[in-house]
C-alpha cells in the first residue's frame, strides 16, 4: 500500500480505480517514414473519432437535447468529407505524419470556412478544428481527449480551466493534483460535483499507478494506492458514515429556507455549464446565483457564436423550469486564459485586462453574449451580472449598451426577455462606493474570493500564501456589512456567490447582516438549508 497526503477541498471518500492525466503533447510526431503506417493510422483515427463522437452525441441528445447534439453530427460528417480526407493523405503521401496532415489540413479548412460570407458556413470553422482536433490527440496518444472506461479517481500535475471543461465529468470519482489550490478551478469543479478532492498532493505522476485500486479521503485529505483490507474496510466504513449523513439531510429538501426568527434567504447555486444544472437540482437549488459563463468560451480554438451562446443559456434556462438563473458575463483574464483571445502577456493578470475590461472595449466580444443572454431570457428568468466593476460610470456605459442590444432585437423581430442587470461586487472600490452603484443596479452579488484577495493584497492561486489568506478578517467582515447595507438603502437585493457563502460558521453573520441570498457549490445546499432553519437569527 502506498499512501500520501493532499490539501483538502471537498469531504468524502472516493474508492475506485486511479486514472492518471498527461496533457496534450505540445510537438506532433514526425512521420515514421512509411506513408502506408501513416494513412492506416490515420484510418483508424477517424474510427476512433467516430466512435466518441456517435457516444457523445447521443449523451448530449439524451441530457441537453435534439438540436445542440446536432452540432456533433456535423462533426461525424466531416470525417467522411472527401476534401478533407483528400488533402491529409496527399499530405502524408508527401512525407508528413498522419497527426500533422489532420492538424494542418484542419487549419486550413477551418479558416476557409471562417472567411465564407454565409453565417452558418462560418459557425462550421470551429466545427472543423474541433473534428481535426479530435483526430490530432488520438493519433498521439488520445490522453487529451482522455477517456475513462468506468468511474475513477483523476490524477494530474494540474488541471487549467480549458482542460476542466473537457472532462468526462460524469465519470469522476475524485481530483487529485500535485498542483492548485483551494480556490483553483479544480477545486471549484470538485464543489459543483460534490466530490472529495485533494490538491497539492504529495503523489508522482507515473503510468505505474495507473488502473490502480485507489481512495481519497476528503476529510482528513489523505489517499491511498492499492490498499490493505484493514484500510479498505475503515475507509468503506466511513463512505457509509458520510452518505448516512447525507440522506438525513434529505429532510430539508423542498423546505423553504427560514430561520426560527422568519428571515428567508435564497439559496442559489454556482455553475460553469448547462451539464451542471444536474448537480443543481440534485442539490435541491432554489435557482442560480451564478453561471461562470467563461467556461463556455474555454477549451476551443476560437470564439463561440451567438447561436451557440443562446443554444447553452436557454438549455438552462429550460432546465431550471422557472428557477432564476444569473449569468455573470465573460470573465476572461487572470487565471482563466484562451489564446484565441490574442491577450498580451501582463506580469499582473489579477489586476490587469481581465473581466468587463475587455467586454467595454472588445465589443465583438460583448455583442454577441449579451444578445445572447437577451434572447434566452425569453424562455425564463434570466438576471445578468458584470464583474470586475470599480465606476458608476462602468456601469452606465453597460446599461446604455444593453439597451441598444434589446432595442435592436426588438427591431429584427427576435424574441427576448427582460433582463435584469447587476453587478459583482469583488473589488474594494465597488464596495467603497456600493451606495453609488446600488442606485444603478437591480441587485448586487459579492464575489468573496476576489474580493478578499484584493483587500488582503494576497493572491489566492498562490498556495504559498494560504496561511496569510483570511477569508475572516474584520476588512473583509466590515465591507461586507458596508456592501448590504447600501444595497438595502436603494431598494436592491444583495447576495454573496463566493465561496465564503457556504461556510457554516458565518452564516448567522450573513443572516444578521441581512443578505438575501447565498450562492453556494449545489452539494452544499441541504447542509446550508439546515443551519439556516436552526439559527435563531
Amino acid at each position: 500500500m502506498r499512501e500520501g497526503t493532499g490539501r483538502p477541498v471537498f469531504s468524502g471518500v472516493a474508492i475506485g480505480k486511479a486514472y492518471v492525466y498527461f496533457p496534450r503533447q505540445s510537438e506532433l510526431p514526425a512521420s515514421c517514414g512509411d506513408s502506408e503506417i501513416e494513412l492506416k493510422n490515420f484510418n483508424a483515427a477517424r474510427e476512433t473519432a467516430r466512435e466518441q463522437l456517435q457516444a457523445l452525441f447521443e449523451k448530449t441528445r439524451r441530457e441537453i437535447g435534439e438540436e445542440q447534439a446536432m452540432i456533433l453530427d456535423v462533426q461525424i460528417m466531416m470525417l467522411d468529407d472527401l476534401d478533407f480526407v483528400e488533402s491529409v493523405q496527399e499530405m502524408i503521401a508527401g512525407g508528413a505524419s498522419a497527426a500533422q496532415a489532420a492538424h494542418e489540413t484542419g487549419d486550413a479548412f477551418s479558416a476557409a470556412f471562417a472567411a465564407m460570407d454565409d453565417e452558418y458556413m462560418k459557425a462550421r470553422a470551429v466545427d472543423v478544428k474541433d473534428m481535426a482536433r479530435r483526430l490530432v490527440d488520438i493519433l498521439c496518444g488520445g490522453r487529451s481527449g482522455f477517456q475513462m472506461e468506468e468511474p475513477g479517481i483523476l490524477i494530474a500535475e494540474d488541471l487549467t480551466p480549458s482542460e476542466t471543461v473537457q472532462l468526462p465529468k460524469d465519470k469522476i470519482l475524485a481530483f487529485v493534483t500535485r498542483q492548485g489550490s483551494s480556490n483553483s478551478h479544480t477545486a471549484i469543479l470538485a464543489r459543483i460535483m460534490n466530490i472529495p478532492s485533494l490538491v497539492q498532493a504529495q503523489i508522482a505522476l507515473s503510468p505505474e499507478i495507473d488502473g490502480k485500486m485507489m481512495i481519497v479521503d476528503g476529510f482528513e485529505g489523505r489517499y491511498y494506492i492499492e490498499p490493505d483490507e484493514e484500510t479498505q474496510a475503515a475507509m468503506t466504513e466511513k463512505r457509509k458514515r458520510a452518505l448516512e449523513h447525507k440522506q438525513a439531510l434529505e429532510q430539508y429538501r423542498g423546505k423553504e429556507s427560514v430561520s426560527k426568527s422568519g428571515k428567508k434567504i435564497l439559496l442559489c447555486a454556482n455553475i460553469g455549464s448547462a451539464d451542471d444544472v444536474r448537480y443543481v437540482l440534485e442539490g435541491d437549488a432554489e435557482g442560480v446565483g451564478l453561471m461562470r459563463s467563461e467556461f463556455l468560451y474555454l477549451g476551443r480554438e476560437d470564439f463561440p457564436t451567438e447561436e451557440e451562446l443562446f443554444e447553452a443559456y436557454r438549455s438552462v434556462v429550460e432546465q431550471l423550469k422557472g428557477r432564476p438563473l444569473v449569468i455573470r458575463t465573460l470573465d476572461i483574464g487572470a487565471d482563466k486564459q484562451c489564446d484565441y483571445f490574442g491577450l498580451e502577456h501582463e506580469e499582473n493578470p489579477a489586476l490587469g485586462y481581465r473581466g468587463i475590461r475587455i467586454c467595454l472595449t472588445r465589443e465583438d466580444i460583448f455583442r454577441p453574449q449579451m444578445r445572447a443572454i437577451y434572447r434566452a431570457a425569453a424562455f425564463g428568468p434570466v438576471s445578468a451580472m458584470f464583474p470586475m466593476i470599480i465606476s458608476v460610470d462602468e456601469v452606465r456605459r453597460i446599461k446604455e449598451f444593453c439597451k441598444s442590444i434589446r432595442e435592436g432585437l426588438v427591431a429584427e423581430g427576435i424574441p427576448c426577455g427582460k433582463v435584469d442587470l447587476g453587478i459583482m461586487i469583488e473589488t474594494p472600490a465597488a464596495a467603497v462606493i456600493s451606495r453609488e452603484l446600488a442606485k444603478e443596479v437591480a441587485f448586487f452579488s459579492v464575489g468573496t474570493n476576489d474580493l478578499t484577495q484584493y483587500t488582503l493584497a494576497i493572491d489566492r492561486q498562490n498556495a504559498k500564501l494560504d496561511a496569510f489568506y483570511d477569508p475572516h478578517h474584520p476588512a473583509v467582515m466590515s465591507l461586507l456589512k458596508t456592501i448590504v447595507e447600501s444595497a438595502h438603502a436603494e431598494g436592491i437585493w444583495a447576495g454573496i456567490c463566493g465561496e465564503l457563502g457556504a461556510d457554516l460558521t458565518l452564516t448567522e453573520t450573513f443572516l444578521e447582516m441581512g443578505f438575501d441570498e447565498l450562492s453556494v457549490s449545489p452539494g452544499r445546499i441541504l447542509e446550508l438549508r439546515k443551519k439556516v432553519c436552526e439559527s435563531e437569527v
